[in-house]
């Protein structure tokens, strides 16, 4: 498996430098890829969350989706790009804001990230664990054995290295894709109004603002795919040198543009056939959407279909995100001074991501309630206010001042932030 990740690794180097004449098989890659570390449990959550606020919220959300997300990423990726060739996003940080920042955004990094495995890995379990209970009628093996089998039979895959992985995820979109839209399409005949029955009635705007104003975090998480956006920036570097702005631009809009549409149509089909008091109850049972609807309906080909969906969808955000969160977790090993081989540090990495994934798993916290404390928030500082804030204080990012859309993504991290502040008061 190595040799085959070796060989995806010195496909990439050789296609330097790479012009933006066409467009090519490793763009189609790593816009897939881009989509696939995106789609997973905060997608799968989405409708339950966003549902539960209404008609009206989630409608405005659906128009902020596309710029809050595309803007966001590609100011990431303008971050990472300007640094010195090969730098990840933890050196390009130190690089513009020196060693003790370094240390601090290193930081709030990794616990951008890494509470998101935390996440997938409850996602996972429960989604396995009700497919057992379910669908094959079988007792789930005791949660702790359970979800140990699952998290290493992921940390395996790893293993693979990191190109194997973004090769991995892309071609696990494709059937993603088409089984998300048969979903979505499938539950068509099922509408039965949902949540239109909140449309009648405008809410009074302060009710309106706070349900958005804590709706945006999970919205955040849902298209959230940071994590892998410091690799595909340093490797647009390598292959496009000079144009590797233009050329990352123009993927991250078509994974964008993807992303948006089967997100948003799959959404509203969810909310469009469930009530809003179905939409609680899903969320009481701590399932994703596709569990829920697996034990909703009667329809073998649905009960069987929807859980297995889940389990690729997170599966494969799972590992776009451990991408992220070990390239964070060996930073901080590293800015303490300590130098250990490379192998070793692997080794270090999957060793601590593996006990407390499988700590969390075993737990069983709220899902939701994490991604609202802890993904979303977290997230925005990284995503959306660094970058913004290296545009006004880096001389090499100095050329993207003045856009308008720096003022929205600054305005959408902000309230991201201010919504966990609340939430800890609350």
């Amino acid at each position: 498996m190595n040799d085959q990740a070796n060989s995806v690794d010195e496909r990439y180097e050789a296609a330097t430098p790479a012009t933006l004449t066409s467009w090519s098989r490793i763009d189609s890659t790593w816009m897939l890829g881009l989509f696939g570390t995106a789609i997973g449990a905060g997608t799968l959550f989405l409708p339950i969350n966003a549902g539960l606020g209404g008609f009206w919220p989630l409608l405005i959300l659906a128009v902020l989706a596309f710029p809050m997300t595309f803007y966001a990423h590609r100011g990431l990726t303008r971050f990472v790009l300007s640094g010195r060739e090969g730098a990840d996003i933890t050196e390009v940080v130190e690089e513009h804001f020196g060693i003790k920042a370094g240390a601090l955004i290193t930081l709030l990094y990794f616990f951008a990230i890494f509470p998101i495995l935390l996440i997938y890995s409850v996602a996972l379990t429960n989604t396995v664990g009700s497919f057992l209970e379910h669908q094959l009628h079988v007792t789930p093996p005791p949660r702790a054995i359970l979800s140990l089998v699952l998290i290493l039979g992921l940390l395996a895959v790893v293993r693979c290295g990191e190109q194997f992985i973004i090769k991995a995820m892309s071609l696990m979109v494709y059937p993603f894709i088409v089984a998300l839209l048969f979903l979505a399409v499938f539950l068509i005949p099922h509408w039965n109004g949902g949540i239109l029955s909140t449309a009648s009635t405008l809410p009074q705007p302060s009710a309106l603002l706070h349900t958005l104003w804590l709706a945006i975090p999970v919205m955040v998480f849902s298209f959230n795919h940071s994590p892998i956006i410091s690799a595909f920036a340093v490797d647009q570097k390598r292959r496009y040198a000079e144009h590797a702005e233009e050329r990352s631009s123009q993927i991250l809009s078509r994974a964008h543009a993807l992303m948006v549409v089967m997100v948003l149509f799959f959404v509203f089909s969810c909310v469009l056939t469930l009530s809003p008091a179905q939409l609680a109850e899903a969320k009481a049972q701590n399932l994703s959407i596709l569990s829920y609807l697996a034990n909703h309906f009667s329809n073998p080909t649905i009960a069987f279909a929807a859980p297995l969906i889940a389990f690729v969808a997170i599966a494969k955000s799972f590992l776009g995100h451990y991408i992220g969160a070990s390239e964070g977790l060996k930073g901080l090993v590293l800015k303490t001074g300590r130098r250990p081989a490379a192998k070793s540090l692997d080794r270090i990495t999957a060793a601590f991501m593996l006990l407390v994934c499988w700590i969390v798993a075993t737990l069983n916290p709220s899902i939701l309630g994490m991604i609202e404390t802890l993904g979303g928030p977290i997230i925005a500082s990284i995503l959306f206010l660094m970058p913004m804030y290296a545009i006004r204080k880096v001389p090499a990012m100095a050329k993207y001042r003045g856009q308008a859309s720096n003022v929205f993504v600054t305005a959408v991290g902000l309230v991201a932030i201010t919504a966990l502040l609340y939430s800890f008061m609350a």
